[in-house]
């Protein structure tokens, strides 16, 4: 049985929370083709204490399809993190996720993100105080350590999961390597050995279904969270299933069903269409004449032509059997990081 905290989840695979991407439209649209949980992306703690309004709308969610709700909160303070928490749960959390592994040097200078694994109480100190203000389950997400000097993702773990952690996400990269170098799954089997009882979520190079399938498998973790491998592909939580990936049909259904409910969310039609031109260059990753395409989508600044212009490319979009030439051209790092 796959439990988190309170809940039973699904199946063993999540969605990333990632910045820019992990919005209400694509959290609803994963869930909708399998994902077991789809957290928030990174929401600021300071903006939450203070009822900020642009921060607040990070937490809008959909009920009917988002059970349960995993509300992605950072910040380096206790007693803040704790208050941000308790407005969280006002709004409908059911789990406070913490971030503790982002590598942005805004974050970390405050001590917040991959800051709080160079100070294992204070991390714990967080999750005490959000389960007493809150009595809502508190997950985690850690990377292996702030550089290959400081691998102390054993007593970030143990400290963490004596203050409640009811599950932990690892990145089994340092915050010094960011997204670079390759992910050492060796570190998430190692955390499973030493924790086997507790729930271990693995992320870092899942690009595939069979990626996801390997990391389970070597590495002994209980769930497999996906991040790059999800970006203009939700269809991969039904692969994972055994399901078929798209045809071109549904393929261009599902970009302009993304992009409608965006540009619902974001509430503003231009700040939309500039805002969604990442998200259709990763649709178009892996496809004939992508580069052209997503060349033409940025010069675009309605959601009429953007919506005629996906049309004719991926309607008839086949897969680039050649190879993804055009990887170091799509930027992940902005979700990512």
């Amino acid at each position: 049985m796959l439990q988190l905290g309170p809940y039973t989840l699904r199946n063993p695979y999540i969605l990333a929370p990632m910045a820019g991407v992990s919005e209400m439209p694509f959290r609803v649209i994963a869930f909708r083709l399998g994902a077991a949980l789809c957290p928030t992306e990174l929401v600021s703690s300071q903006g939450l204490m203070r009822t900020n309004q642009r921060t607040l709308k990070y937490l809008r969610f959909n009920p009917e399809v988002e059970r349960p709700y995993s509300l992605q909160i950072f910040g380096g303070d206790p007693e803040a993190m704790a208050r941000a928490a308790g407005v969280g749960k006002e709004y409908g959390a059911q789990i406070i996720d913490i971030n503790m592994g982002c590598p942005v040097k805004k974050v970390t200078k405050n001590g917040a993100g991959s800051g709080l694994l160079c100070d294992p109480p204070r991390a714990a100190e967080i999750v005490r105080q959000i389960r007493a203000a809150t009595g809502l389950p508190v997950t985690c997400k850690i990377r292996s350590g702030w550089d290959a000097k400081s691998l102390n993702y054993l007593r970030m773990a143990g400290e963490l999961f004596e203050a409640g952690c009811a599950a932990l996400a690892i990145h089994p990269r340092t915050r010094e390597q960011g997204y670079s170098g390759k992910a050492d799954w060796r570190v998430i089997a190692d955390l499973k050995r030493h924790f086997p009882d507790r729930p271990i979520i693995g992320n870092g190079d899942v690009k595939t279904p069979e990626d996801a399938h390997r990391m389970l498998e070597a590495t002994g973790c209980d769930f497999v969270m996906i991040g790059r491998g999800a970006l203009g592909n939700p269809w991969i939580f039904r692969e994972l299933a055994g399901g078929d990936p798209p045809a071109p049909e549904e393929r261009c259904a599902g970009v302009l069903e993304h992009f409608r409910a965006h540009v619902a969310f974001v509430g503003d039609e231009l700040g939309a269409v500039r805002s969604f031109r990442k998200p259709m260059a990763w649709y178009a990753h892996g496809l004939r004449g992508a580069a052209t395409f997503r060349a033409e989508v940025n010069t675009l600044d309605s959601a009429e032509a953007v919506e005629a212009c996906a049309r004719r490319f991926f309607e008839s979009a086949s897969v680039d059997l050649s190879g993804p030439a055009e990887e170091q051209d799509v930027d992940y790092r902005a979700a990512l990081g």
